[in-house]
């Protein structure tokens, strides 16, 4: 539904950090918001503490000007009961427990139109086990921001196997109002992007554990190396452009000390083997036409350039090594 105003009618259930930041980033994008609590006065102070950080966001430049007002005008705090009520959307945003977010999605399914969507901002928990304490469960799926939500840009989408088509393409264009990218992921332990965080930092600890760097180093390399390249390709596109056959060689390499920890995947070996090799061949795991390859690569290249010119001109990060 639309209010008087015109606008689409959104709630939040879970107004903490994350659900806090969720609800801002609604608001911002023309919607009125209606969050939720435990109870009404934790509600109540949360959004007080939401204009808050708007204004001091907009201080810095990473809102806009008027975004305090914006946040103020459409923001409001409700017991669950009501904040759901006659809501389009809703985001589930409570603590990352089973039993409590499915004793909320009984409250939120109780409460809410039959038909209105409603997300949960799990980042681990299956969306098919949530799903279970859902009436109308067609209408679920995975909605999962990262944190912090206001400024991460992604947004994984997760239906489980129930979910209704025409409610994913729904949610797709309501979190684009955001401006945010939104990516489809299967249901499955971890999704994607805490596979990958996580991949990542199991390794990192492993070398840490086995004397090879400090965190202090290993930090330094991720970021300044291929950690530099992620803003602007995934880890396919940097496979291809370094050669599918160069990363058969190092996982090669890798397997003389750790034969099964990097064992070569097989998606890689056919292609390999069938002379796909990436941007060099004109085809790997994506295709790019030879022609393209310039284009490409004098895009890359001024990439790089200007995230160090950012990277200089926003200084280190304030993180500091412990003191042995």
């Amino acid at each position: 539904m639309k209010n008087e105003n015109g606008r689409p009618v959104y709630a939040v259930v879970g107004s903490g950090y994350m659900g806090g930041g969720i609800a801002q980033s609604l608001a911002l994008s023309g919607a009125d918001v209606r969050i939720a609590d435990v109870d009404i006065e934790i509600a109540r102070g949360n959004r007080d503490r939401l204009i808050a950080e708007a204004a001091q966001f907009a201080a810095d430049e990473l809102f806009p000007v008027d975004a305090a007002a914006i946040v103020a005008e459409r923001l409001t705090a409700a017991t669950i009961e009501d904040a759901v009520a006659g809501a389009d959307f809703i985001e589930e945003a409570v603590p990352e427990k089973i039993e409590i977010k499915h004793a909320t999605l009984r409250r939120i399914s109780a409460a809410a139109d039959p038909a209105a969507i409603i997300g949960s901002n799990t980042s681990t928990i299956l969306i098919g086990r949530l799903a279970e304490a859902v009436t109308n469960p067609e209408r679920f799926l995975g909605v999962h921001f990262s944190n912090p939500a206001p400024f991460i840009p992604g947004v994984e989408l997760i239906p489980h196997a129930g979910t209704d088509e025409a409610v994913v393409s729904v949610v797709e264009g309501i979190i684009a109002a955001t401006g945010k990218e939104t990516a489809r992921v299967t249901d499955a332990t971890g999704f994607v992007l805490n596979r990958l965080q996580y991949a990542l930092f199991h390794e990192a600890t492993q070398l840490v554990e086995e004397g090879v760097a400090t965190p202090e180093d290993i930090d330094t390399i991720v970021r300044t190396t291929f950690g530099f390249r992620l803003p602007f390709f995934g880890p396919f596109a940097i496979a291809d452009m370094a050669g599918l056959d160069v990363y058969a060689f190092c996982y090669a390499s890798l397997q003389t000390e750790f034969p099964e920890r990097f064992a070569t995947p097989a998606i890689l070996e056919d292609l390999v083997s069938a002379g796909k090799l990436g941007t060099k061949s004109g085809a790997g795991f994506l295709d790019v036409p030879a022609d393209r390859v310039p284009e490409l690569v004098a895009y890359r290249n001024k990439a790089y350039v200007a995230m160090k010119k950012l990277s200089d001109e926003l200084g280190p990060a304030p993180v500091r090594p412990l003191q042995s």
